[in-house]
């Protein structure tokens, strides 16, 4: 069974998918831990009343939030074999790179590697989307390396946007399909069903 860490960093719909699923007779994944950058955000609240352990980390020592070495005491204790990147804003760290490579995957809300990179998040990708005339979008599972979105992608859905007025509009048809993917994507990881050859991602 994975045991997940989470990272978030607003509501928390993604994890809310996430653990939606793992409530499923099927899920062979269980969440362990939230960690998020922000101390009072939404979906650490939430965590907090499912008795999630939850964690706050920063680069600088600042009350409230443990270090990022910290964090990685924390997994080991919690037995974490998992991450999962669901709305976290912040670049991870090389330290938890080198200790959980292959095993840190992120969820974009777009087609990458199109509209990825640095300050390509939330409604600033979905407006960049908007801006550019193209007439289908949806969401990325890819692995995280050391550099933005730039991991080898594991899964992709589409939607037809050809119609939408508003990034906002976009944003609703993607998240629908983060909530369906993301926990499905995490299952097969648990099943042994994601391989790696070469240059490509295969799930089976």
């Amino acid at each position: 069974m994975l045991n997940i860490a989470v990272f978030v960093s607003g509501r928390g719909s993604n994890l809310k998918a996430i653990l939606n699923s793992q409530s499923s007779e099927k899920a062979n994944f269980r969440v362990s831990t939230v960690i998020s950058n922000k101390i009072d955000c939404p979906a650490i609240e939430y965590s907090k009343k499912l008795n999630i352990p939850v964690f706050a980390v920063k680069s600088n020592e600042t009350t409230g939030y443990i270090s990022w070495s910290d964090l990685l005491d924390k997994f080991n204790d919690l037995g974490i074999n998992f991450i999962v990147l669901a709305g976290f804003l912040k670049k991870i760290p090389d330290i938890i790179i080198d200790n959980y490579d292959g095993r840190i995957i992120n969820i974009h809300p777009a087609l990458l590697p199109a509209f990825g990179g640095k300050g390509m998040y939330g409604m600033n990708v979905h407006q960049a989307v908007f801006d550019s005339s193209v007439q289908i979008s949806g969401p990325t599972i890819h692995f995280v390396n050391k550099v933005y979105d730039d991991g080898k992608i594991i899964a992709q859905r589409t939607v037809d946007i050809s119609d939408v007025k508003s990034p906002e509009e976009i944003a609703e048809r993607v998240l629908i399909l983060e909530h369906e993917l993301l926990p499905f994507i995490i299952n097969k990881f648990a099943e042994n069903k994601v391989r790696v050859v070469g240059k490509r991602v295969f799930v089976d």
